[in-house]
């Protein structure tokens, strides 16, 4: 084919493409938010979280944190200054003061910095302390995927909290195409969560979960369903679980809809569950159910069977 008649195809193609579909283009905005920005945005704040651990040598001097901390911290608030303006604008197309306010949510996020800080650090620890693979603080640090993908989820749902549009998204499906965690930014996750391999997670948006909660690869926390509006337009209500404190849920298992997991419960692997347990319970194919502790006779096995054609 020669070179005149490729370029005529082309010019076909161009014309059907520029005509056709265009409710799937961006419409016209000043500018967009950088995934590269964001994605160095959060590059530094994983160099203030864990000092020395990625950065060079003499970050992780004790006479150095101080000062590194306070280089990055000035990079990460002009990068997110920039990029959360980029989004207010982004997502109204008219945002008169969006660099005022842009400034002052991202100067909100560097306070925020410290509790993100925390919230990590007992993250690791319970990685470290519920896996026997693992040999020290610095290799879960290192080389743990469920470190990288929390941190992203802890940033974004901070800078969620704080009203920034679209940037929370973006930061979170970084994490999610890096190490396979998707958990949405607005979840919203206490101290001490640990995700074990991490492979196939999915964390949905209105999900709460307590502290010392640990998840295992494939586990879906996720919605049975959701309403319409008179337009048939999903309605953002909350549809996701509430986990509480100190549950294990094991392999490839979803738990669905706005139901309760009771404190101190164990769900064991490829679990279908859609009904609230009790505190102390433990959840198991087969329609196996424990309670460490009493619990009204409401006829939970019965029900569980039902629902569930013998197995749960």
């Amino acid at each position: 084919m020669n070179r005149t008649e490729v370029l005529k195809r082309i010019r076909e193609n161009v014309d059907i493409l520029s005509t056709s579909g265009n409710e799937y283009t961006a419409p016209q905005r000043e500018t967009s938010p950088s995934v590269a920005s964001l994605e160095e945005a959060m590059r530094l704040l994983r160099l203030v979280v864990f000092p020395g651990f990625f950065g060079a040598k003499q970050e992780a001097e004790a006479s150095s944190i101080q000062y590194y901390a306070g280089v990055y911290l000035e990079k990460i608030y002009d990068l997110l200054q920039e990029q959360i303006c980029n989004g207010l604008y982004f997502e109204t197309g008219k945002c008169p003061n969006a660099r005022e306010q842009a400034s002052r949510m991202a100067i909100e996020f560097i306070g925020r910095i410290p509790h993100i800080k925390h919230l990590l650090s007992t993250d690791v620890r319970a990685i470290l302390d519920g896996d026997p693979a693992a040999k020290s603080v610095s290799e879960v640090i290192f080389s743990y995927p469920a470190t990288l993908a929390i941190l992203y989820q802890r940033a974004a749902h901070e800078l969620l909290l704080i009203g920034v549009p679209i940037i929370p998204r973006i930061i979170t499906e970084a994490a999610h195409s890096k190490t396979g965690i998707d958990i949405h930014p607005g979840a919203d996750i206490g101290e001490y969560f640990a995700i074990d391999h991490g492979t196939g997670v999915v964390v949905g948006e209105t999900a709460v979960i307590g502290s010392h909660v640990r998840l295992y690869q494939g586990v879906t926390l996720g919605a049975k369903k959701y309403m319409l509006d008179e337009n048939g337009q999903p309605i953002n209500l909350p549809r996701h679980p509430v986990i509480e404190d100190h549950v294990t849920i094991y392999s490839n298992t979803s738990v669905l809809g706005r139901i309760t997991i009771g404190r101190n419960s164990v769900i064991g692997g490829n679990v279908w569950l859609t009904r609230s347990i009790p505190p102390g319970s433990k959840i198991l194919q087969g329609s196996i159910v424990e309670h460490k502790q009493p619990v009204r006779p409401s006829g939970l096995l019965q029900d569980l069977h039902t629902d569930f054609g013998g197995g749960i």
